[in-house]
């Protein structure tokens, strides 16, 4: 009787989750992709005062790294103690971005903060963009590349570390008594990713690199060949990699694919270092003997790692929720006359 229970409650969540789920229009209508993108609108200053970069983006014989938060935190407390770190240690420029509200708001803004990076750091640097992103922070600058055309030529490598490129059935259910605006917009099949992956994941040109695991609590489902965070098609070249693929015996969660994972590090810098996406098999075992990336401070971790919960846990727990998805912008419609 037991089992007959958990196997009938189980049943009960996947069918709830189909319901949730919103079904795809086949006339679901978005602009084309070539579509130039609006003007911003967010003040000059907000997205200025954004965007942190160390000293040498011009001038950079090789391309500056951006790299981009996932919702919930902020570059001092996701990539302060490891990655900042790391690209300091190897001679590479780097920005890091804050998106607003620690993506707690309409990702649609935040993808005007990921198109001014872009457009400042190419004109300092006079380089192509490189960008390492997690979870959101993987999957926003794809929301640029789409709507904002010419950053395009702008951006050379698009590395995600577990990013919710196709958004995740946790947040259905969470999202159930209302929610933050980036939780209902990267529930599985929601208005805000059907017209990010329209009608085409990928572009010619950048080379797009996923990363994530198979053991992730957050992106779900992130298992075979459609996982959440990959990319299949468009005309970039794309890897999507899951970290056991390198590392068989690997169980990092969520977190620490953006934080401190090194096997996620190396496919990366693969990545950051060779034509086209990561591959695995340039980066072999030896990144499974290792369980720190670069950076991080092995006798500080715990205190650093503790912050970054804290941290999450206290912006969920005081972000204001609304009671649905926000309305696509008009530019991300196909009707849309301005």
């Amino acid at each position: 009787m037991d089992v007959l229970r958990s196997r009938a409650a189980v049943t009960g969540l996947f069918v709830t989750l189909l319901v949730l789920v919103p079904s795809v229009s086949a006339s679901a209508a978005y602009p084309p992709v070539d579509r130039p993108g609006p003007p911003l609108t967010v003040p000059q200053q907000k997205l200025a005062g954004a965007l942190e970069c160390s000293s040498g983006l011009a001038g950079s014989k090789r391309n500056p790294v951006l790299l981009v938060p996932g919702t919930t935190l902020n570059p001092r407390v996701q990539f302060s103690w490891n990655w900042e770190r790391a690209l300091s240690r190897l001679g590479w420029p780097r920005c890091s971005l804050a998106l607003p509200g620690d993506g707690m708001g309409d990702i649609q803004i935040a993808g005007e903060y990921v198109v001014h990076a872009i457009r400042t750091m190419h004109a300092a640097s006079g380089r192509r963009v490189d960008i390492v992103g997690h979870s959101q922070g993987g999957m926003v600058p794809r929301w640029a590349l789409r709507f904002w055309p010419d950053t395009r030529p702008m951006v050379n490598d698009l590395v995600g570390l577990s990013p919710s490129n196709h958004g995740t059935v946790d947040a259905n259910v969470v999202c159930l008594p209302g929610c933050a605006p980036s939780f209902w917009q990267q529930r599985r099949g929601s208005d805000f990713l059907e017209a990010l992956n329209s009608p085409q994941e990928t572009f010619p040109g950048i080379s797009y690199s996923n990363v994530y695991t198979r053991t992730d609590e957050v992106v779900v489902p992130n298992l075979g060949p459609r996982a959440s965070s990959s990319l299949n098609g468009g005309g970039g070249a794309i890897a999507n990699v899951a970290i056991q693929e390198v590392c068989p015996l690997n169980v990092s969660e969520h977190l620490a694919v953006g934080t401190y994972d090194n096997t996620a590090y190396a496919l990366a810098v693969d990545a950051l270092t060779h034509p086209g996406p990561a591959d695995p098999a340039r980066v072999g075992s030896s990144a499974c003997r290792r369980l720190f990336m670069p950076g991080v401070n092995q006798l500080t971790f715990a205190l650093d790692f503790g912050k970054l919960l804290a941290h999450v846990a206290r912006v969920v727990a005081t972000y204001p929720h609304v009671p649905k998805e926000p309305e696509l912008a008009c530019y991300a419609t196909a009707g849309c006359a301005g």
